[in-house]
């Protein structure tokens, strides 16, 4: 019988937010994937536990991955950990995840600290719905076309940028989105915790005197909805059929009143079968 993988969130600054049931699931494992080693000792010499961890990260994956599935599937136990927050969100750990469902091994999320949760919920902007970004690609087309996604997301979105691209960062969104509301979260549950609650513009401008310092979470108001078609549908009816009269093909006037009104077009279609009768 197969093991079972944990998904442990471990804290994102504070010692003091990491549960009970996250610390026996250490305790508990066989073993613990860590996304750095070095950091993980710091939890659990915390915890004063001693368990054995292997390395598994961005860089390694396809091959510490298989490896860490064939032990499950031997009977072992394994706690996934990333230095801080949940694992498997933004986070190689979901390839892992992946592999162990493809082989029926069980997958249990132990829950706890995602700065993208917390941020959110202190930003003052809708958490309804969102979307969640991580981290943009630093440079080239890969850049530029999510950005230009974001220029249309209605839903408020949510990025995590480091403090030394931070500029670059808050310049771009600017370029491309225009100025929207923001909630910069900096250095969520330590010491420094910091949320300024602002726009695009003006943090663009504070940052150009300050220097960013810290892990940064951006909460990005979503793109306000476009007005609606300023000509009614049976304006737009009667405008169809009097390209119709002039000699055009229904299906061209159809387009082309659509393309100027902003009417859709099997809409514009009916109203103006209707209206011809």
């Amino acid at each position: 019988m197969s093991g079972t993988l944990y998904l442990v969130a471990t804290p994102i600054g504070n010692l003091g937010d990491f549960s009970p049931r996250a610390a026996a699931t250490l305790g508990e494992a066989d073993f613990i994937a860590a996304e750095d080693t070095r950091v993980s000792m710091k939890l659990l010499n915390h915890l004063g536990l001693r368990k054995p961890l292997v390395s598994y990260h961005q860089h390694n994956r396809f091959t510490a991955g298989p490896a860490i599935l064939e032990r499950l599937l031997a009977g072992e136990s394994c706690a996934l950990v990333t230095d801080a927050g949940t694992p498997a969100v933004s986070d190689p750990g979901e390839d892992l995840v992946r592999l162990c469902a493809k082989s029926g091994v069980e997958v249990i999320s132990i829950p706890g600290c995602c700065a993208l949760v917390s941020a959110l919920a202190v930003s003052g902007l809708p958490t309804g719905r969102f979307a969640f970004e991580g981290f943009l690609p630093a440079s080239g087309r890969e850049r530029r076309e999510r950005l230009s996604e974001l220029a249309g997301e209605g839903r408020t979105a949510i990025l995590y940028e480091a403090p030394h691209r931070l500029r670059a960062t808050l310049d771009d969104l600017l370029a491309v989105l225009g100025d929207r509301p923001l909630a910069l979260c900096r250095e969520l549950t330590k010491l420094h915790e910091e949320t300024r609650r602002t726009t695009l513009s003006q943090a663009s401008a504070y940052y150009r005197e300050h220097e960013p310092r810290g892990e940064f979470v951006l909460v990005l108001g979503g793109a306000e909805k476009a007005a609606g078609p300023a000509v009614t549908l049976d304006e737009g009816a009667a405008m169809v059929l009097a390209r119709r009269a002039a000699g055009e093909r229904m299906k061209d006037a159809v387009r082309q009143v659509s393309a100027e009104t902003g009417l859709a077009r099997n809409e514009l279609y009916e109203a103006a079968l209707k209206a011809g009768q």
